[in-house]
């Protein structure tokens, strides 16, 4: 299916590494022009030898994503360099553990702006440029805010706001015909999620209980699997399911799986 996204200049926060990685290279198939903001920046060429894409059409910027300045002047390189924006996705920030009973105030805090705060900040600094492309948001989504995991209040709470931020803002902009969906992901293998299982005491054990809860295939999503739903949400074939939030995650959620 041709997703009529040739040339389309589309930033993705966390792009360097995966979930936001397999997103880039899906637009990058497309024939999309993805803009990389990540703390690290990223090193383009890995895309080249991973995924077997040219990297010509790659912008891969280190951004502070908690720092408006910094973002502010990512976006005004990337306008300045292609004149358009057509869509944000907003993927980056790590479940980082701030509990209720172990976590201070501060930290939670601290949890909901490396979390959600640049999720708002990236979609206000955007959105000019989204009204004039008629462009789209997607907000990648923990399956957490559904289903909690205890322990972890500050990311908890950031994917609950990050849900309410999709149909609010789908509303909001919908007299300007942009569009905004979500993307719930459940168990997907990253490497963050491989850092944090081998944290367990029994990591193959552990793996192996949480793939027996997913009920499609008892396999965790793949990286590729959220990459091809993210990138057809941002074409306009879609449709006008603007405020939709999507679960890709084998039935986890809804079929009794967590």
């Amino acid at each position: 299916m041709n997703l009529e996204l040739k040339d389309k200049v589309v930033i993705v926060t966390g792009g360097a590494s995966g979930i936001g990685k397999g997103i880039v290279g899906a637009l990058l198939k497309e024939g999309a022009a993805p803009c990389i903001l990540d703390r690290d920046g990223g090193d383009v060429n890995t895309y080249a030898d991973d995924l077997g894409s040219s990297t010509e059409k790659i912008i891969s910027l280190a951004v502070e994503l908690t720092d408006e300045t910094s973002c502010r002047n990512a976006i005004e390189t990337i306008v300045k360099k292609t004149g358009r924006i057509d869509a944000l996705v907003n993927n980056a920030g790590t479940n980082d553990g701030v509990g209720l009973e172990k976590g201070s105030i501060p930290q939670f805090y601290g949890s909901l702006n490396n979390n959600v705060g640049h999720y708002f900040l990236m979609a206000k600094l955007c959105l000019p440029f989204l009204k004039v492309s008629k462009g789209t948001i997607v907000n990648i989504i923990s399956k957490i805010y559904t289903t909690g995991q205890g322990g972890t209040s500050g990311y908890a709470a950031a994917n609950g706001a990050r849900a309410s931020l999709t149909q609010d803002w789908a509303q909001e902009l919908e007299k300007h015909r942009v569009s905004v969906y979500g993307v719930s992901v459940a168990e997907c293998w990253t490497p963050q999620y491989k850092k944090w299982i081998s944290q367990k005491d029994s990591p193959e054990e552990a793996l192996k209980l949480i793939n027996s809860k997913i009920p499609l295939e008892n396999r965790m999503t793949t990286t590729v699997e959220l990459a091809d739903m993210t990138v057809f949400l941002l074409s306009r074939k879609s449709g006008v399911n603007s405020g939709q939030i999507v679960f890709v995650d084998g039935g986890y959620v809804h079929l009794d799986g967590g």
